[in-house]
């Protein structure tokens, strides 16, 4: 078992007063039995009143409500979580899925259809064509294995960009570009696996690195990743910005069909157009 800390600040500087709508966070990692919150803390500058739910993917969602003007909004979450998942190769397939191509059962595509649905969109055959380098109909290949060659693939093919603007690039631009950012690589990881008849879904939270390795010096970041749903062993998650599968070191916080659904902080506000925004994030290993 393995502590971390998270710490993670935003700052917004508006370009004059303005009146804040509510914003939604979705900052607290997803409890389960390999991770437990040990305790959580949410400063909010300007007072804000919150009312927590969870999502239709069972994820913490806090929405902050204000009253009055403000020139600066300051969000800071600070959380100790204790995670346990330190085997992530330790799992069964269901016997019908070991070997690929396999199908879900009748239960299973019910409620995984959203899942499984890829993108429309005219390029496809962009897609198709790379998916079809990976794998091809007469293949023999076990499940997992497959999933172990896309997740490699891509991380092979593309070079890491950080974006520092919204937005997801489709899974064609990608290919097109060769470059991404961590929830790009997600997404055509997502488009992929899809394609392939896999039920697929987008991952936000953070990961641990050491702080010698972080070209900003911080130890950790926000991060994007893919699940997908492998009978027998449910919800596995994939990560091509580093090749490898997820394990102790990532921290989920939000789960969804599509990315542009789970941002960790979501909002509008009324007054002068324009802000600046600075985050930071740390993630600390105690032990």
């Amino acid at each position: 078992m393995k502590r971390y800390k998270i710490l993670h600040e935003t700052h917004y500087n508006f370009y004059g007063p303005v009146q804040l709508q509510p914003h939604t966070l979705r900052l607290r990692p997803r409890e389960g039995h390999e991770l437990r919150i040990e305790s959580s803390a949410l400063d909010i500058s300007p007072l804000a009143t919150l009312r927590w739910h969870r999502d239709v993917e069972g994820s913490s969602v806090a929405t902050a409500t204000f009253n009055g003007s403000a020139q600066h909004l300051i969000i800071k979450s600070e959380i100790i979580i204790q995670q346990s998942d330190q085997a992530p190769h330790d799992f069964l397939v269901a016997d019908y899925a070991v070997d690929y191509p396999f199908s879900y059962n009748n239960e299973e595509k019910v409620l995984l259809s959203p899942y499984m649905n890829p993108a429309n969109s005219p390029e496809t055959n962009v897609l198709t064509a790379w998916v079809d380098s990976i794998w091809q109909a007469g293949d023999k290949i076990q499940t997992f294995a497959l999933l172990l060659r896309l997740n490699q693939r891509i991380y092979q093919f593309l070079t890491y960009r950080r974006r520092e603007e919204e937005g997801v690039q489709s899974a064609e631009q990608t290919l097109s570009l060769g470059s991404g950012s961590c929830r790009d690589a997600a997404c055509l990881f997502m488009a992929a696996a899809r394609s392939l008849g896999f039920a697929a879904r987008f991952v936000s939270g953070y990961s641990y690195c050491d702080a010698a390795t972080m070209q900003s010096g911080q130890s950790g970041a926000t991060h994007a990743w893919a699940e997908v749903f492998i009978p027998g062993a449910g919800w596995k998650g994939f990560d091509p910005t580093i090749g490898n599968i997820v394990g102790g070191e990532h921290i989920a916080v939000a789960v969804a069909r599509l990315p542009e659904s789970v941002p960790p902080i979501a909002g509008s506000f009324h007054g002068p157009p324009g802000a600046d925004m600075v985050v930071n994030v740390w993630v600390t290993a105690l032990n």
